[in-house]
């Protein structure tokens, strides 16, 4: 995807349902930057996997095929934010399921703890922003 200044919405096939029902972009791109919106661990019925590391992977999986669409990779990635419901209950478990997504060059990050997010039963939100091509050695 060549960079361009002209604002991108970004909407892989699998979340043209959501862009459509809730009007959001999964990601919005401007030049060689990517700000990705919030990825839960829902299957595809939107029901909540099971624990925080199921639902941790799917959510880095969802955040790696939007980037994907985007031009950019995990590798891009130059900030994290996540969201959790039980941010100290949760945390260890979150960060073993993060660590196999960011083995090296960690980017920024910031953990939040909140009461709910948009789903129940959801445990994680993860918000990214990445620079397309920065990972590249």
């Amino acid at each position: 995807m060549a960079a361009s200044n002209k604002r991108q919405s970004i909407i892989p096939a699998p979340f043209q349902g959501h862009y459509d029902a809730y009007h959001f972009s999964p990601a919005t791109r401007v030049g060689d930057m990517v700000w990705v919106s919030g990825q839960v661990g829902v299957d595809a019925d939107m029901k909540p996997a099971e624990g925080m590391q199921a639902q941790a992977q799917i959510a880095f999986e969802c955040l790696k095929l939007v980037l994907n669409e985007a031009g950019a990779s995990l590798a891009d990635v130059v900030e994290l934010t996540t969201f959790h419901t039980d941010l100290h209950g949760d945390i260890d478990a979150f960060i073993a399921v993060k660590d196999q997504f960011f083995p090296s060059r960690y980017p920024s990050w910031s953990a939040v703890g909140v009461t709910q997010l948009a789903l129940p039963g959801l445990l994680i939100e993860i918000r990214a922003m990445a620079v397309a091509g920065s990972g590249e050695e």
